[in-house]
């Protein structure tokens, strides 16, 4: 095979149109075999003798996009002294662009005798392992530009590649679950319809989906079990795996920029599918063990693990850290997605032990000019010690805001609390963000997401079932704060249906109206259900993939006209925090740009806050020159809002405040029975709003007569579903 030097720059397999640099780190190697295979899996090897600065390179001349490659690397095994060489091991390329196959799980893929832990084993494991594979990096986009959505416009759809398409009647079968059904316009019609601007993919970077030795164990379904941070998952591919996988993603990418959706990517920086001092050896483990991971400082034959899957990434090693920021380059400048979605960040905050916002981690993203422009969001917490950092993380970040999901989840089940605890929640979290100089876009508000129930199971089950995941349902979080309206799981009840048809709206609404940048998890909007499952991680399965066929319709369109109303008025998505306050005002001061108010129309006071009658609240929005301006400098102003809630047992009556410059009020948006009649309503009016119900009133607009904004006008109107007179109503 001939050989040039090569470079030591970049890392990786890189072809430049007549042949690929091959160019791998480690820095406790004693020697590096490049591996390369034949469509039959022989397999040739080439030695690396060029090294600079610990990074093993070579170029060859004549190696074309599609050869698949590993490396064996020679050096000590002594895991007490936190080595795990072994030349007998194939490893995939930690930069690796494209992935073919997945690894089969025995013997040859464990570097000890899984009978006696405490003996090496030396089986070959080519024959077992997936191989890395050099990839075309050449592509036409054909002029695709990013969206460039502000965080203020943003809605973000958190999706899994083949849950949203396996079962999707429209997509042809033989692209479900691919990028190419993302991709597909029934998808994205779907996705435009809901006003969605960025699709959040669960992870697509390769993973490892099944990592047990045991016959039938269950496998991977969500993908956080990465071993290649460069490349698109091989298992959503339709088109083969030989680098056909890249292709397709930037076709899926190109897309969906051409609609006006923006691609954020769920990523794991912070542990791979190695896991711990028993798992296999498929990459970085058999690279430098010592330099790609936290090894215990007492004992470094074992882990240090903050993330509950037996390693986490050594992100104080620079090759590590390099290793990170040049996945995330890689995926903006040559994927063109637009953010990430960090899963775990605490993790990768850990400059020694504790969790520090000014790591090297955060320092380098600050100052990165490409990484730094595009969206950041935060799982901010992991397992370690203080790993809850809700509110803690720099000022270019935004955070999946839990505790937005807790406090949302408790008062619409009639959980007793502070009210003062949903009004923070509802406003954007000013508690959590303003001390950093972050305003309300930096808290991602979320009611449900992949992990946990589903938003209809979430109003149909108390206790969590996860049989099925063969764990005799001891996985999966107990404190799920749902609430079953009287019956556990599926039943027949028109009360009990209509209530939980309520509630659904009840908490699209509530999640569409709060400022903030919203996230609906995939199938919330058509009623998916798991059947009560709120871990089903390893079902790849009918259990987990929409059922498009059982859609609720009304449900669809009422989340539609919501996003709209979003989109359509700044007052719900805000670029300041309020600076009202909840007490009441001197008579003749301005406005407040927000009011709370008690169900009788009068301002909330302090003692109120704490008082009993904390499942009833109003809220008024002021829609007057809060907004900036415009490009010609003219205030941006927008309706005034006043939403009612009433998450209490029984119907509650609300009394129109006198508010300045609004002398009437529209009902724009009720989630429950009809409130208003025929026509405006006046302050000093008493509306009565039924139990667990929400609604939103608009000051009063002209509208030509004899247009009907509502649902069920609109679905009526296409002559494809019949409407219940309770389904809910939204209204301009």
């Amino acid at each position: 095979m001939e050989t040039w030097p090569g470079t030591a720059y970049p890392l990786g397999a890189t072809y430049d149109g007549n042949g690929t640099n091959f160019a791998l780190f480690s820095e406790g190697a004693e020697r590096v075999e490049l591996c390369l295979f034949d469509d039959h899996g022989d397999e040739t090897r080439v030695d690396l003798i060029e090294v600079d600065a610990y990074v093993w390179h070579a170029y060859l001349p004549h190696v074309a996009p599609g050869q698949r490659y590993g490396y064996r690397v020679h050096g000590r095994y002594d895991p007490a002294k936190g080595t795990r060489f072994n030349e007998f091991k194939l490893l995939l390329d930690p930069y690796a662009k494209a992935v073919d196959g997945q690894p089969t799980f025995g013997q040859p893929l464990f570097g000890y005798d899984l009978d006696d832990p405490t003996q090496r084993n030396d089986d070959d494991s080519a024959s077992s392992m997936m191989t890395s594979v050099v990839v075309n990096p050449y592509f036409d986009w054909a002029g695709d530009h990013p969206p460039r959505i502000p965080y203020g416009r943003t809605l973000i759809y958190e999706a899994h590649v083949k849950g949203l398409t396996q079962r999707h009647p429209d997509i042809p079968e033989d692209i479900r679950g691919t990028y190419s059904a993302i991709a597909h316009p029934a998808i994205i019609e779907h996705l435009q319809k809901l006003g969605v601007t960025a699709i959040e993919l669960m992870p697509v970077h390769q993973f490892v989906a099944d990592t047990s030795v045991a016959p039938g164990a269950p496998s991977n379904y969500w993908g956080y079990n990465t071993i290649a941070f460069l490349a698109p998952h091989n298992g959503y591919a339709s088109r083969g795996q030989r680098g056909a996988q890249v292709q397709e993603f930037k076709a899926m990418v190109r897309a969906l920029h051409a609609a006006g959706i923006e691609v954020i990517l769920d990523v794991v920086y912070n542990h791979t599918a190695e896991g711990n001092e028993l798992g296999p050896t498929l990459s970085m483990r058999g690279i430098d063990n010592a330099a790609y991971y936290r090894l215990d400082e007492k004992d470094p034959s074992k882990y240090t693990d903050y993330t509950g899957t037996g390693n986490s990434l050594n992100v104080t090693h620079p090759h590590t850290l390099q290793l990170i920021m040049d996945s995330l380059r890689y995926w903006i400048a040559d994927m063109h997605v637009d953010g990430f979605r960090f899963d775990l960040a605490s993790a990768l905050a850990r400059e020694f032990y504790e969790v520090d916002r000014l790591s090297a981690f955060f320092d380098i993203v600050q100052q990165d000019p490409l990484i730094s422009q595009v969206k950041l969001i935060a799982e901010p917490w992991d397992l370690g010690p203080g790993g809850y950092q809700v509110g803690n993380f720099p000022p270019l970040w935004t955070e999946w805001n839990g505790q937005y999901r807790d406090t949302v989840r408790d008062f619409w089940r009639g959980e007793p609390q502070a009210l003062g605890e949903f009004a923070s929640r509802l406003t954007g979290s000013s508690d959590l963000y303003a001390h950093s100089g972050r305003r309300p876009v930096a808290s991602v508000n979320f009611v449900t997401a992949h992990d946990g129930f589903t938003l209809r199971d979430l109003v149909s089950y108390n206790e969590k079932h996860n049989e099925a995941n063969g764990e005799q349902n001891r996985d999966g979080t107990d404190d799920n704060r749902s609430w079953n309206c009287g019956v556990e799981g599926p039943t027949d009840d028109p009360k009990i249906l209509a209530l939980r048809a309520r509630q659904q709206r009840n908490f699209i609404a509530t999640l569409l109206l709060s400022q903030g940048v919203p996230m609906l998890s995939h199938g919330d909007e058509l009623g998916r259900t798991q059947h009560g499952n709120n871990n089903a991680y390893n079902q790849d399965s009918e259990l987990t993939w929409i059922d498009w066929d059982a859609a609720d319709l009304p449900l669809i369109e009422f989340t539609a006209a919501l996003s709209k109303l979003r989109r359509e008025h700044p007052t719900f998505r805000r670029s300041r925090f309020f600076d009202g306050r909840p007490v009441a005002r001197e008579a003749g001061a301005p406005v407040p740009d927000i009011a709370w108010l008690r169900p009788d129309g009068t301002l909330m006071k302090p003692e109120d806050w704490e008082s009993g009658f904390g499942r009833a609240i109003a809220v008024f929005l002021n829609g007057d020159g809060i907004h900036g301006r415009d490009q010609r400098g003219r205030a941006i102003t927008d309706r005034h809002f006043i939403v009612l809630f009433n998450a209490g047992d029984e119907a509650m009556q609300f009394r129109i405040p006198q508010v300045k410059f609004s002398p009437n009020w529209d009902v724009v948006v009720e989630t429950g029975a009809a409130i208003d009649g025929h026509g405006p309503l006046a302050p000093g009016a008493t509306v009565t709003l039924e139990a667990k119900a929400l609604a939103v009133l608009g000051a009063h607009v002209e509208v030509p007569a004899g247009i009907d904004h509502s649902v069920a006008a609109s679905l009526s109107a296409t002559g494809s579903v019949r409407v219940a007179p309770r389904k809910g109503r939204v209204r301009r």
